[in-house]
């Protein structure tokens, strides 16, 4: 079965899922698999059988951190062709924005990135640096013109990179002098600039990793202004907050960092509300050493979570509809960025399906981390809901606490 039809002759095979939830495969739009140049921090390999056993089939990664980034026409192609051969969900690539590489976005839109990503902070790696605000508008001009969105990581320069000097001038390197170096008012600032920019250059917008409820009420002023503004969050916001970080430490490093419990349930009540477009996990591994510094600013940032997203939403005390969570995972991501056939479930679509045990809970475990290092601030901590299959054009890919797959992924243009 390679599509979702009313009828089956000849089917091969026949699949029990008595007692069990069908939902549409999660379209994750927001991972770093750092392929090629950076594979032992994680790589498609081990990336994708993880997402697919989190319920995933496809996504979408980002142009950092893989060495070169993907900023031309040249790094896209190592890209695609590493990922064709060590993937099995299908894939998308970012593209990326950076100071200087304007003439290179024209040839990365007809390759087929999904799309263009840019920082308004420092981004950790000097081989990507921070947009300025005319780079960011002069790619969104031509972003514009391909009809391709913008996705941005808003945090006000100027704020965060401040506060962080001082902090380290002083001696001040603790998790909650990291936490106070990033600010709630220094995203709010950097969305309302993306956003004006984003108008002015007629370009959508995708917000990522918004953080609080006060980001996602920055981003939703934007739209009311007239920006084309898709809103990202993702599982880790919905779960911990700024005083877990404190108490757990690297594990739960992020950019923008973790808020308050206030924060995260205004955050929840925004989810509820139909307020938030889309939920990615924002998957960004690394070694264990990169995870250990003595000040907590050169600890590696990014929370390694592909594997849990279903899982946080399905056992939320929130108590999510199951139609809102295939809305958020798979049915708007598939839309807001093109993918015709995946998405849903239904006649004519990719049979892209998650099978999903909600009369039963388990306990995330190193054993069961299927991603390169066994580093999740999830370890320890027991879920309802098991996903026992998942499906990717109709070829299982995951089944029972295995990837059972070969490297059969395929690319995902923005034309397809």
């Amino acid at each position: 079965m390679e599509a979702v039809a009313p009828e089956l002759p000849g089917a091969k095979n026949e699949i029990d899922a008595r007692g069990l939830t069908i939902l549409p495969a999660v379209v994750d739009v927001h991972v770093h698999f750092n392929e090629p140049g950076r594979t032992e921090w994680e790589g498609a390999f081990s990336g994708s059988r993880a997402l697919a056993a989190g319920g995933g089939a496809v996504f979408f990664d980002m142009p950092l951190n893989s060495s070169p980034c993907t900023v031309d026409g040249a790094s896209f192609d190592e890209k695609r062709a590493a990922l064709s051969q060590s993937s099995v969900a299908d894939f998308g690539l970012w593209g990326g924005i950076v100071p200087g590489n304007r003439e290179s976005l024209p040839e990365l839109a007809e390759r087929g990135v999904i799309g263009f990503k840019a920082f308004l902070c420092d981004s950790g790696l000097p081989e990507f640096p921070r947009a300025t605000n005319y780079t960011l508008y002069e790619g969104m001009r031509v972003a514009a013109r391909y009809n391709l969105p913008v996705a941005v990581h808003a945090e006000y320069n100027s704020v965060v990179g401040s506060l962080a000097r001082r902090a380290v001038a002083e001696g001040r390197t603790s998790v909650r002098d990291y936490l106070e170096s990033r600010p709630v008012l220094a995203e709010v600032e950097a969305i309302g600039r993306a956003g004006l920019l984003a108008r002015e250059a007629n370009c959508k917008l995708h917000l990522v990793h918004a953080s609080c409820g006060s980001a996602v009420r920055a981003a939703l002023e934007a739209r009311a202004m007239g920006t084309d503004i898709s809103i990202e969050t993702c599982p880790h916001y919905l779960f911990f907050t700024g005083e877990d970080m404190e108490r757990m430490g690297a594990v739960l490093k992020c950019a923008p960092p973790l808020r308050s419990a206030a924060e995260r349930d205004n955050l929840w009540e925004l989810v509820a509300e139909g307020d938030v477009d889309v939920i990615a996990s924002d998957h960004s591994p690394a070694p264990a050493a990169r995870k250990h510094a003595s000040s907590f600013f050169d600890v590696w940032g990014g929370i390694a979570g592909v594997q849990s997203t279903l899982s946080v939403l399905l056992d939320s005390n929130r108590a999510l509809p199951l139609a809102r969570i295939a809305q958020l995972t798979a049915t708007t991501p598939a839309a807001r960025f093109g993918l015709a056939r995946k998405g849903r479930i239904e006649a004519g679509c990719d049979a892209d399906l998650v099978l999903i045990d909600l009369n039963t809970s388990y306990e995330l475990t190193v054993r069961s981390l299927l991603q390169r290092h066994p580093l999740s601030p999830y370890l320890g901590k027991r879920f309802r809901g098991v996903v026992r299959r998942t499906i990717r054009g109709g070829e299982t890919i995951y089944a029972d606490g295995a990837a059972t797959a070969s490297c059969t992924g395929k690319w995902i243009g923005n034309r397809t």
